[in-house]
């Protein structure tokens, strides 16, 4: 999703160091090829963030509201399986009927489909889809439109070719360690069940579990800079218990009567399962943030931002991401929080006010 309208889905990274001077150059020489040098191994390739088309890459293009505002782009031609089984089936018939044979051998099938592939394959429109990123130079904040495991080595690994710098995502263990010196290995579980669950220690999903309680509990936190912020966590919630993957530890508490409130909800903080994705809202003043949060992700999704004032796209396009960088340090000190309260002497008491909100809370 962009990030110049609508909902946005988005991952945090900070640049560890300065960026070169010829970054822009840098992007330019690793901009996206041709469409039609394009077949069916994935090309890869910058363009501007305005359009998957636009690989006019300088210094007016490739730069909103301040901001770089780039994409990389992946192209790639892919012929339908529907049609593919199609013209294979329709070869073999011929070549039964040419050879005079009863069946084909798999060697012979593999290389009537290669040869399918080799014809047919420029004729196939190539298939585009795109991570943006928009990297703030001066405070070198960096939000990526990539939510899972897979887009987010993809993309570092390609803007660490073009700018062989790497970007660091914005992780429980990136916060733990620059703001206390702690690493992951460190930091210590949130008991909350009843028994112990099986499932593999996740910092992300303690603090996502910290944060539902904290949310109904006390709800507020300051922030030197930008006031006061509340946080609500909503429905649908998902919750993971016994099993690390999904599968068999998940379990889904969706919209309808009041997920938070059920018994289901009770019973499954009660064995020690903890909250993995949820929606939330964060407010400050009149500004509301809402969207999903993946806890083992640490990554953002179909989230809309505070209505904007601006009515100029470079100026919208520049509130938004100083919303962008709002929501970052809010959502920063509830973590913040949440690891003080861990890593002092009020641990114990922290995890058992989450037992009795979990055991005394009303359950529909």
């Amino acid at each position: 999703m962009p990030f110049d309208r609508g909902n946005i889905s988005f991952s945090m990274f900070e640049i560890p160091e300065e960026l070169p001077e010829n970054i822009i150059d840098l992007f330019a020489a690793h901009k996206a090829g041709t469409l039609d040098s394009v077949n069916e191994e994935p090309q890869v390739g910058w363009v501007t963030g305005h359009h998957l088309l636009d690989t006019n890459i300088d210094m007016e293009s490739a730069q909103m509201g301040g901001c770089y505002f780039l994409t990389l782009r992946q192209a790639v031609r892919k012929m339908p399986s529907v049609l593919l089984d199609a013209i294979c089936k329709r070869e073999e018939a011929a070549y039964l009927k040419a050879n005079n044979l009863e069946r084909i051998s798999g060697k012979i099938r593999r290389q009537i489909k290669e040869e399918a592939i080799e014809r047919h394959i420029q004729k196939m429109p190539p298939a585009l889809s795109g991570i943006s990123l928009v990297l703030e130079p001066h405070s070198r904040l960096l939000f990526v439109s990539a939510t899972s495991q897979s887009q987010i080595d993809m993309f570092v690994e390609n803007f660490f070719q073009t700018v062989k710098i790497e970007p660091i995502q914005l992780t429980p263990g990136k916060i733990l360690f620059s703001e206390f010196q702690v690493s992951t290995n460190a930091f210590p579980e949130l008991e909350i069940g009843e028994q112990r669950s099986a499932a593999e220690p996740s910092i992300g999903r303690d603090f996502l579990t910290y944060l539902w309680y904290y949310g109904e509990t006390i709800g507020k936190v300051n922030h030197p800079e930008y006031g006061e912020f509340d946080i609500l966590i909503e429905p649908p919630l998902v919750f993971m218990g016994d099993g690390d993957d999904r599968g068999a530890g998940e379990m889904v508490l969706k919209k309808g009567g009041s997920p938070l409130r059920s018994a289901e909800a009770k019973a499954a903080v009660a064995v020690g399962k903890k909250l993995r994705k949820v929606k939330l809202s964060l407010t400050r003043l009149n500004q509301v943030w809402t969207g999903t949060f993946d806890a083992d992700m640490f990554s953002f999704s179909g989230f809309k931002l505070p209505e904007g004032e601006e009515m100029n796209q470079f100026e919208i396009f520049a509130e938004r991401i100083e919303n962008l960088k709002i929501f970052r340090e809010g959502f920063i000190a509830y973590f913040k929080m949440f690891a003080q309260a861990m890593l002092g002497e009020e641990r114990a008491a922290t995890c058992e006010a989450i037992r009795n909100w979990a055991k005394n809370r009303d359950a529909i």
